[in-house]
């Protein structure tokens, strides 16, 4: 595998029994459905668990999935820049259920919404406030302003600034237990 390539979920679930599948979700997404055996490892940990993957790519092939195969493509970037060779699955985990493959959802397992559903509350909850409160001070319509000017920025770069922000929440972070886990069972 070269640093940074990406397979069809047909490829993937051909070669699923060979990689080593590392979901880049937060826990929440990753608890509403996930490739069977995939290990969670929210983006802003990827870091932390380096020497794990890397390890996990020594063994063999690494498969990154996110929900769209933005938030993997990142990894993937992070990944090679560290010398560790890992592919991205086209389409995300969006593609994979589209195309009816199963996912597992761990039984008692705390969901959340999709972060890209919960950026668009965010900024739908946001603008109205902003109009809302605008009625009274016409200066509060400067938070409509912004939010629309960090969506279309968003637009423009493929970034998501609201996304990072939302992803530091509580039932957006994995338990230490959870992650420790993870990382162990991808160390060896």
């Amino acid at each position: 595998m070269t640093t940074h390539t990406a397979l069809a979920p047909a490829q993937a679930k051909a070669r699923l029994h060979e990689l080593t599948v590392v979901d880049v979700r937060t826990p929440g997404e990753y608890a509403s459905g996930h490739l069977p055996g995939a290990h969670n490892i929210p983006l802003d940990h990827l870091d932390a668990a380096l020497p794990a993957l890397m390890a996990a790519a020594d063994r063999g092939d690494l498969l990154v999935v996110c929900a769209s195969g933005a938030r993997s493509a990142d990894a993937c970037a992070t990944l090679a820049e560290s010398g560790v060779a890992a592919a991205t699955l086209t389409g995300g985990t969006a593609a994979w259920v589209q195309l009816g493959h199963d996912v597992h959802r761990p039984a008692g397992a705390r969901t959340a919404w999709a972060m890209e559903r919960q950026v668009r509350f965010a900024a739908g909850a946001l603008v109205l406030a902003g109009l809302v409160a605008g009625r009274r001070r016409p200066a509060a319509r400067m938070l409509s302003a912004g939010v629309a000017s960090g969506l279309v920025f968003s637009a423009l770069t493929d970034t998501c600034g609201m996304a990072r922000v939302l992803a530091k929440l509580p039932h957006n972070r994995p338990r230490p237990a959870d992650l420790d886990a993870t990382v162990a069972a991808l160390s060896g």
